[in-house]
């Protein structure tokens, strides 16, 4: 098993290097100075010029792009923003707790309410409860999540003044971001739950349990539901990285502090650095999220951790 992780962890190198070539790339070409973005449309040419020159602008792009990648992967240096020149690496780290309470509480927001309207759903398949389910799943995936989050914050910020509007402070602040950004998260683990669930009750295995005379529920819960679990983990692992990217809007509409917020702010001011250095940390996050859902994988199913066991077993037995 420590050696699997390993693996990953060595795969996770190309993929992190793989964004930060491309994006570094693509905003090389994108127009606009950003000597002109610091020092303002009134600068002199020669106030300009030394600032390319202290940015490192003037550089070839090789030298640009190696000199990043040497500060943001051996030095965790992400460069200062261009707006505020204070460091993106402090600022990721102060926004990331944020970003990353509000993702882990809609994902498990889609998992609590999600699986079990899916289970409901395929064990009365075809049935008013199945149409039931299938209909708010699809209300779900059809709804945008910045606008759930204004009709939230009218109902029950404006009307009824239960929870606050935006802003940050305790878990309050926390519950109509979460319930806005989850929605579709919901319906895709419905339906997701629901396929899975659907092939697992016609197994075999299943109807030798019924005729062991065991109640629906502990056959439901106790056989079929952990046999379908790994597609719904694949979907949970997906949509934490998905929702982790989804704050961007919900971060907005909520006015929280987070990294969402923090590269709307970028792009809209064309602060490269920031939205540099804001991918970069996401796709860290995310690969690491896939890593964790991997050895959850092998929590849950048996047979996958005894794969990973046998194969180790035999590199051991042929040494």
């Amino acid at each position: 098993m420590v050696k699997f992780i390993l693996k990953r962890l060595i795969w996770m190198v190309p993929v992190v290097l793989g964004v930060t070539v491309f994006l570094f790339t693509l905003l090389y070409f994108v127009p606009g100075d950003p000597a002109v973005v610091i020092l303002g449309a009134n600068a002199t040419q020669a106030e300009l010029e030394s600032k390319r020159e202290d940015l490192g602008l003037n550089d070839p792009y090789l030298v640009r792009l190696s000199r990043y990648m040497v500060d943001a992967f051996l030095y965790f240096d992400f460069g200062k923003s261009y707006i505020t020149n204070t460091s993106i690496t402090s600022d990721l780290l102060i926004r990331f707790p944020r970003t990353f309470l509000l993702a882990f509480s809609c994902i498990l927001l889609s998992i609590v309410v999600g699986v079990p309207l899916g289970v409901n759903a395929a064990v009365h398949q075809n049935g008013f409860a199945d149409r039931a389910c299938m209909f708010l799943a699809l209300l779900g995936v059809s709804m945008p999540a910045f606008w759930v989050g204004l009709m939230l914050v009218l109902v029950f910020s404006l009307r009824l003044g239960w929870l606050p509007p935006s802003g940050i402070g305790g878990l309050q602040y926390y519950i109509l971001p979460a319930i806005a950004n989850s929605f579709g998260g919901i319906a895709n683990q419905a339906r997701q739950t629901r396929s899975s669930m659907l092939e697992v009750i016609r197994s075999d295995y299943i109807t030798t349990a019924r005729s062991k005379g065991l109640s629906e529920r502990k056959v439901i819960y106790s056989h079929a539901l952990p046999n379908a679990l790994i597609p719904v983990i694949t979907i949970a692992g997906s949509s934490f990285g998905r929702m982790l990217g989804g704050t961007l809007v919900i971060e907005t509409v909520f006015s929280i502090p987070g990294i969402g917020s923090y590269m709307i702010g970028a792009v809209n001011n064309r602060d490269y650095p920031v939205v540099m250095g804001s991918v970069i940390f996401l796709a860290i996050s995310f690969s690491m999220v896939m890593l964790l859902v991997d050895l959850i994988y092998a929590y849950v199913d048996p047979r996958i951790k005894a794969q990973y066991m046998s194969g180790s077993k035999r590199r051991r037995h042929h040494a």
